[in-house]
């Protein structure tokens, strides 16, 4: 096991290993075990009852956080068109077509966080899914970053919207905010990811949906919370 520091080691005097918390106490002690000199960021990790090898058991999706995430994204737009001047003016940080395709296949430029595209440039955006599908930056209409409405998408990116995905050991991560939003704004970010997450439940998945639920800050240690609870 990796050697923890002396600060780790104090915050995890403070969690109860064998205990299941109801969320708000969960989060309080996420705050009371930050102990990092910036504004750590408060991860939220759900493991499911789930086998993402099928195609019936993906669970994945969007939601805009109440309180946004804390974090400035940069938002990449692949259009054309009228499309150009509408995700412009709603504060996207690059726009354009075919020359941002080839700036990242030639310069292998990632200066974004989020790319979003209108389905009638999907055909260009495809020639670089073997880049961008490995860094989880390709679009999907699933999560809603391929639309003609790029606007919209990119006023909902901007104002806090986060991904969900399942991955492979059938775990979810999703930032739910930092340190310093406070226990309340924790909260509500916290609810509205888990009620997404609940709802998302595949028809196909057998079993305890909520396998577990841990909060953390990211340098704190994981604080476990009762999902049994939240399935009620």
């Amino acid at each position: 096991m990796p050697k923890r520091g002396k600060k780790y080691s104090e915050s995890l005097k403070l969690v109860d290993r064998t205990k299941f918390y109801d969320p708000a106490e969960a989060l309080d002690l996420v705050l009371k075990t930050s102990k990092a000199n910036f504004d750590e960021t408060v991860e939220l990790a759900v493991r499911l009852g789930v086998d993402p090898r099928h195609a019936d058991q993906q669970v994945r999706g969007a939601v805009v956080l109440p309180h946004g995430t804390g974090k400035v994204t940069r938002v990449l737009v692949i259009t054309k068109g009228d499309k150009v001047k509408e995700a412009e003016e709603a504060g996207a940080d690059y726009v354009g077509g075919e020359e941002l395709v080839e700036r990242i296949q030639k310069e292998n430029w990632f200066e974004f966080d989020v790319v979003v595209a209108s389905p009638d440039m999907m055909g260009v955006v495809g020639k670089i899914g073997r880049v961008l599908g490995p860094k989880g930056l390709m679009p999907n209409p699933k999560s809603g970053t391929v639309t003609f409405e790029v606007g919209n998408a990119v006023k909902e990116i901007k104002a806090g919207k986060v991904e969900y995905r399942v991955d492979k050991a059938s775990i979810i991560n999703v930032p739910i905010g930092k340190v310093s939003f406070g226990s309340e704004k924790l909260i509500d970010n916290f609810k509205v990811v888990m009620e997404a997450v609940i709802k998302a439940r595949p028809s196909a998945a057998k079993g305890r949906y909520l396998r577990s639920v841990t909060v953390a800050s990211t340098m704190g240690p994981g604080v476990k919370i009762n999902g049994a609870k939240l399935m009620e």
